[in-house]
């Protein structure tokens, strides 16, 4: 029991009320922790698929550079890279899930470019060079993609703990303790009540035997 508790009939009632508060605290912050982990489990679903994707395109990639390498040269891809100036942008906003401000990541600018869109000369390329450069853009996009998706994962999970640490404290602690405040404080009305039951009593007997 709480050493600042009042054994008052108002104590009792404040008791009651932060009871009743604390424990619809208690099922909507459940009922958060339910749905954050609902949107979790979608959004780990998704991103499992996306890594599988990007680790399959930066294979292909990879692969592509090296045939690249073997039949045009080094030289020949790093002419064609030169050039190049006008890098993809990336913006970012935030979008609310339940509560949690959590990121959405797109492309300000196409990644993806046909030939004629490119920088480097056309006529210096070769079609394994486009096809690198085809690849590795189709790559970045699903790198944005996952950049998103992960990060929404780390911001959710962030939350998921703070929600459940929250709703442990008030199931295990605070409300516990307030029901064991709340059982002392009506047991010590309740004697008080009885002692002066008693003592009424008492009173009443004394003036009939008078």
């Amino acid at each position: 029991m709480s050493n600042d508790v009042k054994k008052t009939r108002s104590e009792e009632l404040r008791l009651k009320e932060r009871i009743d508060l604390a424990e619809g605290g208690h099922d909507i912050l459940e009922k958060k922790r339910d749905g954050l982990i609902h949107e979790f489990m979608e959004i780990a679903g998704d991103a499992k698929e996306i890594n599988k994707e990007l680790a399959n395109l930066y294979g292909e990639a990879t692969l592509k550079l090296k045939l690249a390498k073997v039949y045009d040269g080094e030289d020949a891809i790093k002419s064609s890279a030169l050039p190049i100036e006008n890098a993809p942008k990336v913006s970012s906003r935030t979008q609310n899930i339940m509560g949690v401000k959590v990121p959405e990541i797109n492309a300000e600018t196409d990644v993806r470019k046909n030939v004629l869109e490119r920088e480097y000369g056309i006529t210096s390329s070769t079609s394994r060079i486009d096809s690198v450069a085809d690849k590795y853009e189709e790559l970045l996009e699903k790198i944005v993609e996952a950049a998103e998706t992960q990060t929404r994962i780390i911001k959710l999970l962030e939350e998921i703990k703070k929600t459940k640490r929250r709703v442990n404290a008030l199931e295990h602690k605070v409300v516990p303790e307030l029901k064991a405040d709340l059982d002392t404080v009506s047991q010590a009305l309740e004697e008080s009540e009885r002692e002066e039951t008693f003592r009424m009593k008492k009173v009443k007997d004394m003036n009939s035997e008078e």
